[in-house]
């Protein structure tokens, strides 16, 4: 990699890290802040449910723009979104709740603009070569600001009188966001490339022999158990633990975790171990979730937690490299990066809002804790599945062959 495309991922993380760090201090508490005014799961699963909708169709039409015109641009209105997302938050109060669609829609918005501009930029300016190495310290990045927002956030509220700790961290995302806006303009302006092809995803998977069917089925595997346990864990310690500088502990706790997990597997973890690893890891974060069926409490959740956080690196690097190392394989796949990363996404985007619609129609029937630990080991278990599409792509790509 050349010093000048060195400099700009080192840039791009750092605006990723201010990005995640913005995230993890409001994003923890929000379904906590939205819950203490109306405890229902579903609800929190239908303002998941808008957020992944317009997550999915705003990659899908800022495609377009992003590769047509200035991808950068993309990137400062994800940004500038998501500090919009909390202004109204903080303007609505407790009422967000009568306004979850729009507000859903609003931050999957945010959302899709700046992570549609941001992975493009990712693929071009690293290779197959460094692509484990950068994806660990994203890694990294994610880990540290997740262990020190969150319990940061969690002792403000917990130490201040009613709303006035959600209203001071919300305020802290603007800021940060702010700063993340500012910091992306010294990021280079990219040269734009090609006619944007709507159809670009759908043909991609027709296309006889592609190695797209395999990856799609796996990230919408991916997607059945994000979906769910994106917003539910933290829901579940909130509740077993009744006070949100737990719920910051626990993040504090996982999340350093995975800061070493994730370090180790940057730095050891290479392309040849991706189909045993992934493997190994499907398996163990299938096995972290078993404590609960005994009991759902704090410990065991901790527990949970911890274990997702050693063994998820094993899976989740193979899941992201692949689908890079996938834009990268022929000179047409690399001209059509935007249309196969809009189509990562929208594969995603199906595997989580499918996980949603079944937590959400499991829980219209029977909503006991019972139920719910038992929907978390069977969406849990879909990591498995996920290395079960990718191991005939694995190998062929470890042989380097591109057919």
């Amino acid at each position: 990699m050349k010093v000048s495309s060195r400099n700009q991922a080192v840039l791009l993380l750092a605006v990723n890290g201010l990005f995640l760090l913005a995230g993890a201090l409001s994003g923890t508490f929000l379904n906590v802040y939205l819950w203490k005014s109306r405890p229902d799961f579903r609800m929190i699963a239908w303002f998941t449910v808008a957020q992944q909708l317009a997550v999915g169709l705003s990659f899908w039409l800022a495609g377009k723009w992003v590769k047509e015109h200035n991808k950068m641009n993309a990137l400062r209105l994800g940004i500038a979104v998501s500090g919009l997302f909390y202004l109204l938050v903080l303007g609505l109060g407790t009422t967000s709740v009568y306004y979850l669609w729009p507000l859903g829609l609003v931050l999957g918005i945010a959302t899709g603009l700046f992570w549609l501009a941001y992975n493009i930029v990712y693929f071009e300016i690293t290779d197959a070569g460094n692509r484990d190495f950068f994806t660990g310290w994203m890694g990294l990045l994610g880990s540290l600001t997740g262990m020190t927002a969150p319990w940061l956030a969690g002792w403000l509220i917990s130490s201040m009188r009613r709303e006035r700790g959600y209203h001071l961290i919300f305020i802290l995302s603007l800021s940060i966001y702010g700063a993340a806006a500012v910091l992306s303009f010294f990021l280079k302006k990219r040269k734009n490339e090609g006619v944007y092809d709507w159809m670009r995803p759908w043909k991609e998977l027709h296309r006889v022999g592609s190695h797209w069917r395999l990856a799609a089925a796996s990230l919408l595997f991916q997607g059945l158990r994000e979906g769910v346990f994106s917003f539910l864990i933290g829901l579940l310690v909130y509740i077993a633990a009744k006070e949100e500088s737990k719920l910051g502990q626990f993040a504090l706790i996982t999340s350093a975790v995975s800061l070493v997990s994730y370090w180790a597997a940057g730095k050891w973890f290479k392309p040849k171990f991706r189909s045993a690893g992934m493997f190994c890891g499907s398996i163990l974060l299938i096995a972290v979730i078993t404590p609960l069926l005994w009991k759902v409490s704090y410990g065991t959740l901790l527990v949970m937690g911890i274990g997702t956080a050693l063994f998820i690196p094993l899976y989740m690097l193979p899941m992201i490299s692949t689908s890079f190392d996938l834009m990268g394989e022929s000179t047409e796949s690399a001209e059509n990066r935007v249309e196969l990363v809009v189509l990562r996404e929208l594969s995603l985007m199906s595997g989580r809002l499918l996980g949603m619609l079944v937590f959400i129609s499991v829980l219209s029937i029977s909503g006991t804790p019972r139920i719910i630990t038992l929907l978390m080991l069977i969406l849990g278990a879909a990591p498995l599945g996920s290395w079960w599409m990718l191991r005939r792509l694995l190998p062929s790509r470890q042989r380097g062959d591109s057919t």
